[in-house]
C-alpha cells in the first residue's frame, strides 16, 4: 500500500528496496535513505510495522510503499519485485536486512528444522531477492548491501551454528555477485556489524540488559554506514565493511 504520491517521471529519485524494513536496522536504513533523497520500498512479515515505516519515510520526503512478505517465499519475492518496478519504474538498490536466529545455538541442543528455517531466511532469502531484482540492477548499475554480521567476518562463538554458517556464506554470495555482475555495473557490499541494540537481541539465550545494550551499536549507526555505500559513485565498490562498537 502506497503512503506518498509520486510526482511523475520528472522526479528522478533513486529507489531502494529494504527487506526486514519493519523494525530495527532495516527500518533505520529505510528512514536514512528517505532523508537522503531516495524513494523506498520496505518488505517484512509484519504489515502494520511496514506501514509505519513507510509512513515515516514519506514524512521525510520519500515516495514509499510497504510490501508484506516472507523472504522464504520465492513467489512472493518475485511478485514484490514486480510491484516495486511497476510503482517506481526503476530499482537502484537492495538492502537485505531480514534475519533470523534461535536461542538454541549449539550443536548439542539445536533442532535441524530450525536450522533449515534460519538458512531459508538468512541465505536463501537474500539470494532470492537478488535473483528477482538482477535485471533491474543491471539496468540501473545498482547496489546491493547485504547486512550480515560480525560472525560473518570472523568466528563469534555466541552467534550459533546456523546463524554463523549463513552469515559466513553471505560473504561468498557477495563475492560471486561482484565477480560475475560487476561488468554490468552491479556492486555489492558484505556489511558485517557487531552487536546492535535492537529487538533482534531478544532471540539470544540470555537477553542483554539495558546496560549491555548501551555499549552496542545503534540501528542508526548501521544505517549511516549503509547510506555511505548507497551514495558512493558508480566507479566505487565497497566490497566488505566491518563496523564494531567500542567497548569501554
Amino acid at each position: 500500500m502506497d503512503t506518498a504520491s509520486r510526482s511523475g517521471a520528472a522526479r528522478a529519485r533513486k529507489v531502494v528496496w529494504v527487506t526486514g524494513g519493519g523494525s530495527g536496522t532495516g527500518r533505520a536504513v529505510a528512514l536514512a535513505a528517505a532523508a537522503a533523497g531516495w524513494d523506498v520500498a520496505v518488505s517484512g512479515r509484519r504489515a502494520a510495522a511496514l506501514e509505519e515505516t513507510a509512513a515515516a519515510a514519506a514524512e521525510r520526503g520519500a515516495a514509499a510503499m510497504a510490501l508484506p512478505l516472507d523472504v522464504q517465499d520465492g513467489s512472493a519475492v518475485a511478485a514484490a519485485r514486480t510491484a516495486v518496478v511497476e510503482r517506481f519504474g526503476r530499482l537502484d538498490a537492495l538492502v537485505l536486512a531480514a534475519g533470523l536466529n534461535t536461542p538454541r545455538r549449539r550443536w548439542d541442543d539445536q533442532e535441524m528444522a530450525v536450522f533449515r528455517d534460519v538458512v531459508a531466511t538468512n541465505l536463501t532469502g537474500p539470494a532470492s531477492v537478488v535473483d528477482a531484482a538482477l535485471p533491474d540492477l543491471r539496468a540501473s548499475g545498482g547496489v546491493v548491501v547485504v547486512i550480515s554480521s560480525y560472525s560473518g567476518w570472523t568466528l563469534s562463538p555466541g552467534a550459533g551454528v546456523a546463524y554463523s554458517a549463513t552469515k559466513t556464506a553471505l560473504g561468498s554470495l557477495v563475492r560471486t555477485l561482484n565477480d560475475q555482475e560487476g561488468r554490468h555495473g552491479v556492486r555489492a557490499c558484505h556489511l558485517c556489524p557487531g552487536d546492535i541494540a535492537t529487538d533482534f537481541l531478544d532471540q539470544r539465550p540470555e537477553v542483554p540488559d539495558a546496560a549491555a545494550r548501551a555499549s552496542m551499536l545503534t540501528a542508526d549507526d548501521v544505517a549511516r554506514t549503509v547510506q555511505f555505500v548507497l551514495d558512493s559513485p558508480p566507479h566505487v565498490r565497497v566490497d566488505e565493511l566491518v563496523v564494531s562498537p567500542v567497548r569501554r
